[in-house]
């Protein structure tokens, strides 16, 4: 025989292919009719049986032993649950099951004020209209005209001729809601802030009662009114840290359970994909605890006898040669892209190795982690099998490979962690549509960083287009600058040339492209990082001096709201040459006990490239050009 064709010792060849994987492998053979007529393949013939006799010698099938069904098995498993949760930096708190993980990663809080303005008027409303009818149900409707004109608690309606009010006024939608709401409708959240600000707070405060017993029931009502809120959105309370890190645009965060008498730290620190579970999670071993010790015992192990049964699911392969399955699941049907290597991994499961898998069913609470501390199976020959973990050993072996298990963080060889992490969370959430979407984009050309405000949320709680809404704005500035200078000044008049070029001294970008510009980190002169800045808001004839144009989206006023206001950076590894997008919505879904939850989230995603934003400085222009009363992009 062929040297090349025998293969002396086949087990040697099949050691040595560990060490360089691959997937070119043949597992079965099949039948290929040639014809339409399957009347002959159904026979399934076979021409040369010493061929398959050979094949099997040769792969060693002959020297195999027949392993039993197993009939029965054995479980020690050890459990423990998540105690401590900790969002960024700030202080450890209890893990709160009463709500899905992600609500208490993701929540924000739901912008109210912004840009010297109300926002989420729609909300706001929503409020007021709850409030007026707790009034009504008690019978203290007659108050209603008293709160419509409480000075804290109405509508106003916006000036157009006042600079400050122009984001009101710029846009017809917001500028019509507001009239027609002024004086007609309660603002709820200025009444709900006004609760919770001081506990010596009342919401009769500034209201002429006609009987002095009505004010135990209005602070009934108010303490009905502020939990109806606070069920009605999840976000955190004033004063409260959130998982959000602005200068990384992630979420950041860190939990833990007791174990052996300490504490098994996992974190969390690069979240943003909307979709949490357990593979968001790395062990942490450098950090000991959270905080203080849990008083209270939830550690334990239990042992546990099953009858093991094989796994059923529709569309499995029958391991009968006569036996067709059902086709309602068909997996040849499955096309996968050459990334797709979630649904290679099920294709080859359902159609190579279904029949080799057992259940062996254990119910774990949601919220613990669970660790196999042995597992022992007995099969049809009495033998009984000591079972192992597949991803046990060095958690550093590039050969080691294991689904659901946490993946330690650092380079040292250690033990690999092989427990089971049931996170609280669900499986489906509903997205709203974004009221806040942000393009970060790299400028090669002006060597800089764009913050694009693609979707900027206006103050009916609805949004719009950035670009469109920032044409709209300006030119709102423009008409309330006519009715300014009509009348007062005379606008000069520029004299003609017969120059056939002009001079520009810059040319500006659109309102809605907000500056990041590079500088150092302090105290080094290599490093560098991106800061939020303002290009001037330039109109010909304005005897003011220019105003910076502030972004408008809640992801990129970070710090601008405050008193004084706050620079505001962002880590410059944070945007790549594609570019990333940041977009802010609503989230809702339904917990395991069916009460419904509703928050403010963000995700992030990538970019599509680079983008120019066409700004320049000192051009020469042609003077037949029209000349523009403002430098816009």
């Amino acid at each position: 025989m062929n040297d090349f064709i025998a293969i002396k010792n086949i087990q040697e060849v099949l050691e040595r292919k560990v060490l360089l994987p691959t997937v070119v492998l043949w597992n079965r053979l099949e039948g290929r009719p040639r014809t339409k007529n399957f009347i002959r393949a159904l026979r399934a013939e076979v021409r040369d049986p010493l061929w398959m006799l050979c094949k099997q010698w040769q792969t060693g099938e002959f020297k195999g032993d027949d392993a039993g069904s197993p009939i029965f098995a054995k479980v020690h498993m050890a459990t423990t649950e998540l105690t401590k949760y900790q969002p960024g930096d700030a202080t450890a708190q209890d893990f709160d099951r009463s709500a899905p993980l992600e609500a208490i990663v993701e929540q924000r809080p739901l912008p109210y004020n912004g840009q010297q303005h109300i926002l989420s008027l729609d909300i706001r409303l929503l409020m007021g209209r709850q409030w007026l009818k707790y009034l009504q149900s008690a019978g203290l409707s007659a108050l209603k005209p008293q709160y419509l004109q409480h000075a804290g608690y109405r509508i106003t309606e916006p000036d157009p001729a006042s600079r400050s009010d122009a984001f009101l006024t710029a846009h017809p939608a917001v500028w019509q809601s507001f009239s027609a709401l002024a004086g007609r409708a309660v603002d709820g959240a200025n009444l709900y802030f006004y609760l919770k600000a001081d506990s010596q707070h009342h919401a009769y405060d500034g209201i002429t009662l006609a009987n002095d017993g009505d004010k135990t029931t209005i602070d009934d009502l108010a303490s009905k009114f502020v939990q109806w809120y606070e069920q009605l959105f999840y976000q955190p309370d004033q004063g409260q840290n959130d998982a959000w890190l602005p200068q990384q645009l992630e979420y950041q965060f860190a939990v833990s359970a007791p174990q052996h008498g300490a504490e098994k730290v996992m974190t969390a620190e690069e979240y943003y994909q909307g979709r949490l579970d357990w593979y968001n999670l790395d062990v942490d071993p450098s950090r000991q605890s959270l905080g203080a010790n849990n008083s209270s015992p939830v550690e334990g192990t239990s042992t546990l006898s099953f009858f093991p049964t094989a796994i059923q699911f529709e569309g499995m392969p029958n391991t009968r040669w006569w036996t067709f399955e059902e086709g309602k699941t068909n997996f040849g049907d499955i096309k996968p892209d050459t990334t797709d290597i979630n649904k290679l991994l099920l294709m080859e499961f359902g159609l190579v190795y279904a029949n080799d898998w057992f259940l062996v069913p254990f119910q774990l609470p949601v919220g613990s982690i669970a660790d196999v501390q042995g597992l022992a199976v007995t099969n049809v020959f009495g033998e009984r099998i000591w079972v192992t973990a597949s991803g046990s050993g060095s958690d550093e072996n590039w050969q080691r490979w294991a689904m659901y298990n946490l993946t330690v963080k650092g380079s040292d060889n250690v033990r690999a962690d092989t427990s089971l992490l049931l996170l609280p969370t669900v499986p489906k959430i509903q997205e709203g549509k974004p009221i806040d979407e942000l393009w970060l984009v790299r400028d090669e050309v002006a060597n800089m960083v764009w913050g694009i405000e693609k979707n900027i949320p206006l103050a009916t709680g609805r949004s719009k287009p950035g670009n469109e809404a920032g044409r709209e704005f300006f030119s709102r500035l423009e008409s309330i600058l006519d009715g300014e200078i009509e009348g007062v000044l005379v606008a000069p008049e520029i004299p003609e040339s017969s120059a056939a070029i002009r001079y520009q001294l810059m040319q500006g970008v659109p309102e809605n492209w907000i500056p990041m510009i590079p500088v150092h980190l302090d105290n080094n002169n290599r490093e560098i990082q991106l800061q939020r800045a303002s290009m001037p808001r330039i109109i010909l004839g304005d005897p003011n001096p220019p105003e910076k144009v502030k972004p408008r989206t809640v992801l990129l006023r970070q710090g601008l709201d405050q008193q004084p206001p706050q620079p505001y950076f962002l880590h410059e590894e944070e945007v790549p040459r594609a570019g990333i997008q940041v977009t802010q919505a609503y989230q809702r879904t339904r917990w395991n006990n069916g009460q419904v939850f509703c928050w403010l989230g963000v995700k992030k995603q990538t970019g599509r490239g680079e983008g120019s934003s066409g700004l320049a400085f000192d051009r020469v222009k042609p003077a037949n050009q029209r000349l523009r009363r403002a430098l816009r992009g």
